[in-house]
């Protein structure tokens, strides 16, 4: 188990978004975490990650309490995140994005004139690159990238960390039918063997992707587990899914 939350509440000014949620995560999966709008997936997100501190309960990474650290810490640990509205410095090139979360990781204070000079750096900035098949394009500023390639950066920058585990929220959002098909299956193949959560209303993606899955509502957790179980569970399928979502996910 990596990731663990026990008893974890989340108010706003008296509104309720998270209530009495216990989650695991084990080391390897990916989770998924899906449920209507509203239901509190991307709060769960940012109670994990820190911008927000919980009401109450307990929030363990790794063994590590990290309930009321702040994200740069959180960070530290090997916890990374992707967003659901991409956040890339759009006037940066593909490999100078890469390149600066590689010195992030490496806690290598930035400094145009050594950059030449840090091989390392460059040979794990261009094996990242390759690895996500950008090199044709590693010289074009971010702003100019197609909307797919620009999600498929942002995941890189969040790889780039070496993170033990990296949540991923909305990875196909906005995304046509052939982007998101590539978007998997490049998400597949460069976190294979690496823990992954991702919250995604995509429920083709969810079931091709997750190991395992929670449902969450009205910031509840309505069930936990496989695939198979999701689908036939019937308080997941009134609650979100309907009967015939769930038999053809």
């Amino acid at each position: 188990m990596i990731l663990d939350l026990s008893g974890v509440y989340k108010d706003f000014k008296g509104l309720q978004v998270l209530n009495d949620v216990n989650l695991t995560i084990q080391e390897g999966e990916c989770h998924a975490v899906i449920g209507p709008n509203g239901a509190g997936k991307s709060t769960l997100f940012n109670v994990i990650t820190g911008k927000y501190r919980p009401s109450r309960g307990r929030i363990r990474f790794a063994s590590k309490d990290i309930t009321h650290l702040a994200p740069h810490a959180i960070l530290r640990l090997g916890l990374a995140r992707s967003f659901q509205i991409t956040n890339v410095f759009p006037g940066m090139t593909v490999y100078e994005n890469l390149r600066n979360a590689v010195l992030s990781a490496q806690k290598i204070r930035f400094s145009f004139t050594r950059l030449n000079r840090l091989e390392a750096v460059r040979a794990k900035t261009l094996k990242l690159v390759h690895t996500l098949t950008l090199d044709a394009i590693q010289d074009v500023p971010a702003r100019e990238l197609a909307y797919g390639q620009q999600r498929a950066l942002e995941v890189g920058i969040a790889l780039a960390t070496e993170p033990r585990l990296i949540l991923l929220d909305e990875p196909t959002a906005g995304m046509t039918k052939e982007q998101t098909r590539e978007a998997v299956s490049l998400i597949k193949r460069i976190t294979q063997g690496k823990t992954v959560m991702v919250v995604e209303h995509d429920m083709e993606v969810v079931f091709s992707m997750a190991d395992r899955i929670t449902v969450l509502s009205y910031g509840e957790v309505l069930a936990t587990g496989s695939p198979d179980e999701i689908r036939s569970n019937e308080r997941v399928k009134k609650a979100y899914l309907g009967k015939k979502d769930a038999r053809t996910a």
